[in-house]
């Protein structure tokens, strides 16, 4: 008879857009991912995805300074393991800027 609609929303690919600002934009090569998932992931998982599309850059140590934005909601001063990213969200990674 199929799949319940629950069961097929869970199997649904969804997207959360990722931003990077300044040096994250230029450790990145790219201003913006489009990380695919399935459900909600943590913060910390999605840093690891997005280290995965950039393998080798100096991402990694940007994103360690980086405030973080998930939509308007600052969570750099929260674990990362415990910041829930929601699909439809945007994440933005800002680094720090010199003089403000």
């Amino acid at each position: 008879m199929g799949d319940t609609p629950s069961e097929s929303s869970r199997s649904e690919t969804q997207v959360i857009e990722v931003r990077y600002w300044a040096a994250a934009k230029q450790a990145a090569g790219t201003d913006a991912d489009r990380v695919e998932v399935e459900g909600a992931v943590t913060l910390a998982d999605l840093q690891q995805r997005v280290l995965g599309l950039h393998p080798g850059a100096r991402l990694g140590d940007v994103l360690a300074v980086c405030s973080v934005l998930v939509d308007d909601r600052p969570s750099s001063s929260e674990e990362p393991g415990e910041v829930v990213v929601n699909p439809g969200q945007v994440v933005q990674f800002l680094p720090p800027f010199a003089g403000g």
